[in-house]
């Protein structure tokens, strides 16, 4: 009785849990079904869910951690759909207007695109919605990196699959390698920035630009310029790991930082909204 006990307090307590499991094996299911019919028809859904399991999974594992944004869950949902929705598609049209090709300069141009294109619609939030702790920044900033990185992982998916003719296993090695680093990707780095904007001020009454806020957009860009060189660069395949595992480590480093500062600061003071 008591061990059942246990296992309902995990479930009610920690619903990312649900969330992850339900989605494995919904992607199970569609995996199966497209292998067994050997139709198409299920390859949207297949596609759908790979890229959305890890980055939702991910939004409310965050969220259950920052309880001040209970109060605020449509604001996070809007975030990672129209703030992922808006970014991609702002990063698309920048980057098709300006990029010609990706070396280290265009890696640079796509890198400050990418990290300002997620930030828009958290920017409105910032000055139009009211929302005061930082906990509510880092939640936004996660929500937006997600939104954006399971819409770009989609149509990596789809590229995949076009220029494999079909091949299923390309795809779910794609959809798998970009959902399992996507939190310590675009999640990290937008969260990480917009932390900071909402610190700066809560605590020191600072707007927007400031230099704790530049340095740490420069911050999210490095990261993402890097990361961009380790995958995309013909390196040998141990040292492209050992690049992406560091950059991963590094900036889910700075994001936990960041949780348990806005945590501290939901502790430390009153937050009404």
């Amino acid at each position: 009785m008591n061990y059942l006990k246990k296992i309902k307090t995990y479930l009610t307590t920690y619903r990312w849990t649900w969330v992850l499991v339900g989605g494995l094996g919904l992607f199970l299911v569609a995996d199966q079904l497209i292998k067994l019919t050997g139709g198409a028809n299920f390859l949207p859904l297949l596609v759908v869910l790979g890229a959305f399991i890890m980055p939702v999974t991910f939004v409310v594992f965050i969220y259950e951690r920052l309880p001040l944004a209970n109060k605020n869950i449509r604001w996070v949902l809007a975030s990672f759909f129209v703030g992922g929705i808006i970014g991609l598609i702002m990063a698309g049209l920048l980057e098709y207007a300006t990029v010609s090709n990706l070396n280290l300069s265009g890696l640079f141009v796509v890198g400050v695109i990418e990290e300002a294109a997620k930030l828009i619609f958290p920017m409105l939030l910032f000055w139009g919605g009211g929302f005061r702790a930082e906990a509510n920044g880092v939640l936004f900033g996660v929500a937006a990196g997600m939104g954006f990185a399971a819409l770009e992982t989609m149509g990596y998916g789809v590229v995949s699959l076009i220029q494999s003719q079909g091949d299923i296993n390309i795809l779910e090695q794609v959809l798998l390698f970009r959902g399992l680093f996507s939190p310590a990707g675009h999640a990290a780095w937008t969260g990480i920035v917009c932390a900071v904007l909402w610190r700066q001020r809560a605590e020191y009454g600072r707007g927007p630009l400031n230099l704790a806020v530049i340095l740490a957009f420069m911050l999210a860009v490095a990261l993402h310029i890097v990361w961009d060189i380790a995958s995309g660069l013909n390196l040998p395949g141990v040292w492209a790991a050992v690049v992406l595992l560091a950059v991963a480590a590094l900036s889910l480093l700075l994001l936990v930082r960041a949780i348990r500062h806005a945590r501290y600061q939901l502790r430390r003071e009153d937050f009404s909204v």
